[in-house]
């Protein structure tokens, strides 16, 4: 693979939706694994990596959306009424 760019890191994670977060996170971890650390481009896909990595648990990527009401029972516990910035808790397993 050609040495990835800005729109390559964009393309991958601009689909991006909470089932497959994780799957596209590995795609961006593979795409700059090989690139210095001081490189623009890998630090930007770190930053899509810890994006994808809430994302996960989350419902939506939107930064200024409303998340579902946590008023609603039950609703306080489903991952999905959050969004990726700012996702419920973490469970400890």
């Amino acid at each position: 693979m050609a040495e990835p760019t800005f729109d390559d890191i964009d393309a991958l994670v601009g689909p991006a939706t909470p089932h497959f977060a994780y799957q596209i996170r590995a795609r961006v971890r593979e795409a700059i694994e090989g690139l210095p650390d001081d490189d623009p481009v890998r630090r930007y896909g770190e930053e899509k990596i810890e994006l994808l990595d809430r994302l996960g648990h989350a419902s939506t990527k939107a930064e200024n959306s409303e998340p579902e009401s946590r008023e609603r029972i039950g609703w306080g516990e489903i991952p999905s009424s959050a969004t990726a910035s700012d996702p419920l808790p973490r469970r400890q397993t």
